[in-house]
């Protein structure tokens, strides 16, 4: 799309509470349905730089990093205490495609 905005799948492709992994511009990202709402987050857990959060379970509207237990919103990204956790992405559903808006972290040596 000409707003940045990348296709990652389709709607009908994803499972209710289960994630599923791409890369979309360098970026590893988890994409999670949720009560019929689909979310993108990155998928390193910022804990041990692991990416596995694909692979967590879904409970209270957070993925838990099926590591160590690390609970993140799907919705904001962040732990429950508020404290910084995951990238959040904006999504759009167009026709049951979904589209998010994944930007490459910049690195600054």
């Amino acid at each position: 799309m000409e707003d940045g905005y990348t296709k990652i799948c389709t709607v009908s492709e994803l499972n209710e509470n289960l994630g599923k992994r791409f890369l979309v511009n360098d970026v590893d990202i988890a994409v999670f349905k949720v009560n019929g709402e689909v979310f993108v987050l990155n998928n390193t857990c910022p804990h041990q730089h692991t990416t596995i959060i694909y692979d967590g379970f879904i409970e209270d509207g957070c993925v838990v990093c099926p590591a160590h237990g690390w609970m993140f919103n799907l919705k904001t990204g962040k732990q429950p205490t508020g404290a910084r956790g995951l990238d959040s992405y904006p999504v759009k559903i167009i026709n049951d495609e979904v589209f998010a808006l994944v930007k490459a972290k910049e690195l600054k040596w």
